[in-house]
Formats: C-alpha cells, structure tokens, sequence
C-alpha cells in the first residue's frame, strides 16, 4: 500500500496520569522537527491520560517509529496511530 506524503494522521496515546508523559509524546515530534496541527490531552475518570496528536507530512513509517517509541515509555500504556 502506498502512503500519500501529505496524509492527515493522528497518534492516539494512553498513559498514566504522570506529569512527563505530555512532553515525552510531544519530544517525538520535536525531534522530528515537525509541528503538530492539534494536540488534545485529557485526563479520564480512571487517572488515564489520552492524547490525541494530529500531523501533516509524516509517512506511516515515522509515525508507526514514533508509536513504537513511546511504548517503550514507562508511563505509556499503548500507542498507535490511523489516518484521518
């Protein structure tokens, strides 16, 4: 399947409600030097934090990378991404 360059992606993340996990998500795309479109965090009636992150310009094989890293994060919980 080819990824069109310019798709609308968002990355999902659930993690524990932990003052670094928004930093750490957001870090991924600083290191990428990409901006994010929107960025939504809220934090459920379970003390899990969801962020929702959406992007332009990245193929699926960086965000798919970037999913895969912050799984690697202790205070995440899961992570994965689809297109909008």
């Amino acid at each position: 399947m080819c990824s069109e360059p310019l798709a609308l992606l968002r990355l999902r993340v659930s993690a524990d409600a932990d003052p670094g996990a928004i930093p750490s998500v957001l870090g991924r795309f600083r290191d990428l030097n990409v901006v994010p479109r929107r960025v939504l965090a809220e934090l459920g009636s379970n003390d899990v934090l969801h962020i929702e992150v959406d992007v332009f310009g990245l193929s699926e094989a960086q965000i798919s990378l970037v999913a895969s890293k912050l799984g690697e994060c202790p205070c995440v919980r899961d992570s994965h991404w689809h297109r909008l």
